[in-house]
């Protein structure tokens, strides 16, 4: 069987040479896209060891040129590549990247006064849905594990297993993202949990489906400086959530390659500067104006695609266009990858881009966002926006427009293609006010306009975020029309329901909490869960309605369960257009009795003086007391008074604390104790403003 680097060294044998110069035939193109479907729906791109296990350090490339910027963050080497266009050229590799920075609300900016990384506690987490090369392996802590061995598999009885997953050492976490995996297959996996003195017996097979439809596929790479976090299962799990939104949302036969960090350095090592949320780095690409304009034209396949370029102008705004690598791709040109895991780049290098939230900076990686914390999610969204091609000339040396740039207005029939005065994103010449740009130089020119936090609308691609604010990119959403305009591909707004089953929660003696994820795909759609003790179910939940498009969490309550008893479960989803079921799930019911199950949850009602501290508690059968312990380190000091509960159900439990100081960062956990046992929640943190 031919192997995927094979594979892929064959597509990159097909171009024209020299590599990026040379005439780009009708029949070659032919040739390439089929190409570019078969590496789509096989999700070519890098090895899923390669990413799953310890991911290739940020090193130095010789030879090729060093990612430069207009800021001089990056500079080059006194090696060079040809990457000069040639009259007959398509696209011609830029010898520098877009480099672009998220940047926090200057009011937010005083949170994080140092560019040092901060220490989080760990994070529950939802596993993210599948997406069409990925998917999310999650399982239950088991008690005295310092660690899991996972497996990966096509095979029920794990015959045979998917490179670079067996025995995979994960760490001490309850979940892994999956990758490089093929579309609508569906993958077996199992874990074995270990302690110093070795591994014991394997869980039971737990199963999950990619995606099976076509469209585009963002290929993701975790960085080691994920992958070692202790949040790494946190941080993957919101990173494969913002993929599966634009899987969700394109249908452009292409796979985008990004490889994902969290540290408070660029790739090379310099140091992010204060006030930064993320940055991204994006291979880059030059075109002949005409011909991307005739590309672009000849891509129109949606109603914004029609309006966009009906205002296209007659003649040419600039000699060239710079296109990000992606966005070429996706209008048909000829555009590989070309950046390295440091940020330089030359042929061969795996990456369309590079993206890096900064760990020095109070994120949140689960939603709702708290007050006091970032979205993680809506700053990734962001910097993925900027690898797929938004962005603007403006604020960066040259004068060749970004595609982008073509649709920017100051009024009706009147372009604004200055940093003065008004400028906005219209696709109807200016009659309509999509979103204004940003015109403050502290902030991208690119982005969009940002209002004083909190904002009142809180876009991903806005210039500035705000603490305790969240959003997504959605088919109607600036960022998703600007997407689709500049080359990518919206997909029809209805079809059958997209569901997940994921793990239960709040499992008790003898209730449980039953989680999945479901995006109608625009129109009426019903869900339940089915559950029993066997894949035969015999039970449901009852049914519920949900609308709109765009993935959202939904659950359902059980009761009347036996203790000590495994169930299995799926969700299943109905509307006009077919039925969708989820994967199989199980979990097992506690005992009896037993030591209290309990979980910090986030602090709310946050003053200068004063918060409101937050836990769940199941008493697991036995009278139980609980109580809060907080103060500034992670020694606490400080408790609250005892409340004493009894009973087998998860119930919420609040405590109110004042004489704090302002501006200063406050631990809390809960603690509950029965004659079982006593059990502790783990560490929170919150910062009063």
């Amino acid at each position: 069987m031919e192997s995927r680097k094979a594979k892929h060294l064959a597509f990159r044998n097909l171009r024209t040479p020299p590599r990026f110069a040379g005439a780009f035939e009708k029949i070659n193109m032919k040739l390439q896209n089929l190409i570019h479907i078969v590496i789509g729906i096989l999700c070519i791109g890098l090895l899923p060891g390669t990413q799953a296990g310890v991911p290739a350090p940020d090193g130095n490339y010789s030879g090729g040129k060093t990612a430069k910027s207009d800021n001089a963050l990056f500079s080059l080497t006194t090696d060079s590549w040809n990457a000069a266009p040639s009259s007959a050229a398509e696209f011609a590799a830029s010898d520098s990247v877009q480099v672009h920075e998220t940047r926090a609300d200057p009011q937010e900016t005083l949170q994080f006064p140092t560019t040092s990384e901060i220490t989080t506690p760990v994070e529950p987490f939802t596993p993210a849905p599948p997406t069409r090369c990925s998917f999310m392996a999650s399982w239950n802590n088991v008690a005295g594990a310092t660690g899991y061995l996972l497996d990966v598999s096509t095979s029920a009885s794990f015959s045979d297993y998917i490179d670079g997953y067996h025995d995979l050492d994960v760490g001490n976490v309850t979940g892994q993202v999956v990758t490089g995996l093929t579309s609508g297959t569906t993958y077996y996996y199992r874990v074995r949990p270990y302690t110093a003195v070795g591994p014991d017996r394997y869980s039971e097979a737990m199963t999950a489906t990619t995606v099976p439809t076509t469209g585009l596929i963002i290929h993701l790479t975790f960085d080691s400086s994920i992958t070692g976090n202790p949040n790494a299962a946190a941080i993957e799990a919101m990173i494969s959530r913002a993929i599966s939104i634009y899987e969700s949302l394109f249908l452009d036969p292409v796979t985008i390659q990004i490889r994902f960090r969290y540290a408070t350095t660029a790739p090379n090592g310099t140091p992010l500067p204060q006030g930064v949320l993320a940055q991204s780095l994006t291979a880059r690409y030059t075109a002949p104006w005409d011909l991307h304009i005739n590309n672009l034209r000849a891509d129109a396949k949606t109603s914004n695609d029609n309006l966009a370029n009906a205002s296209l102008p007659g003649s040419a705004l600039s000699a060239n266009i710079i296109v990000a690598s992606a966005n070429a791709r996706a209008v048909g040109g000829n555009a590989p990858p070309d950046m390295f895991a440091n940020g330089t780049i030359g042929p061969g290098g795996p990456y369309d881009g590079i993206v890096t939230l900064n760990s020095a900076a109070p994120f949140q990686f689960a939603r709702p966002t708290s007050a006091g914390q970032f979205d993680a999610q809506r700053s990734t969204e962001h910097e993925i926006d900027e690898v797929m091609g938004l962005g603007s000339r403006l604020g960066h040396n040259g004068n060749d427009l970004r595609p982008q740039d073509v649709f920017s207005w100051s009024s009706p029939g009147v372009r604004n293609l200055t940093s003065s005065g008004t400028r906005y994103f219209s696709i109807n010449s200016g009659s309509t006010n999509i979103v204004s740009f940003n015109q403050n130089p502290s902030g991208d020119f690119g982005d969009w306009l940002s209002t004083a936090c909190p904002q009142v609308h809180p876009y991903v691609q806005n210039a500035f975020g705000c603490m305790g604010q969240s959003s997504d990119v959605t088919a109607t959403s600036p960022e998703g029309i600007n997407l689709d305009v500049i080359g990518y591909d919206l997909v029809s707004p209805t079809g059958p329901p997209v569901v997940t089953t994921n793990p239960a929660t709040l499992i008790a003696s003898f209730s449980a909490t039953l989680d999945g994820s479901l995006d109608p795909h625009g129109l009426t759609t019903t869900f339940h869960f089915k559950y029993g003790r066997t894949t035969s179910y015999g039970l449901t939940t009852a049914p519920h309605t949900q609308t709109g498009n765009t993935t959202r969490n939904v659950s359902a309550n059980i009761s009347s369960l036996t203790a000590s008893t495994t169930y299995h479960f799926r969700i299943v989803a109905s509307n006009a257009d077919g039925t969708s079921m989820g994967s199989d799930r199980t979990f097992t019911t506690l005992t009896m009795t037993g030591p209290p199950v309990v979980t910090t949850n986030p602090a709310t009602n946050v003053t200068a003086s004063a918060a409101t501290l937050h836990g769940s508690l199941d008493p697991h059968g036995l009278s139980t007391t609980v109580h809060f312990q907080y103060g500034r380190t992670t020694s606490y000091g400080h408790t609250t008074a005892m409340q004493s509960q009894s009973g087998n159900t998860y119930r919420n439990i609040a405590a109110n604390i004042t004489g704090l100081a302002a501006h200063t960062a406050y631990h809390f956990r809960i603690i509950a104790t029965n004659s079982g046992g006593m059990r502790t929640g783990s560490d929170r943190t919150f910062t009063t403003p």
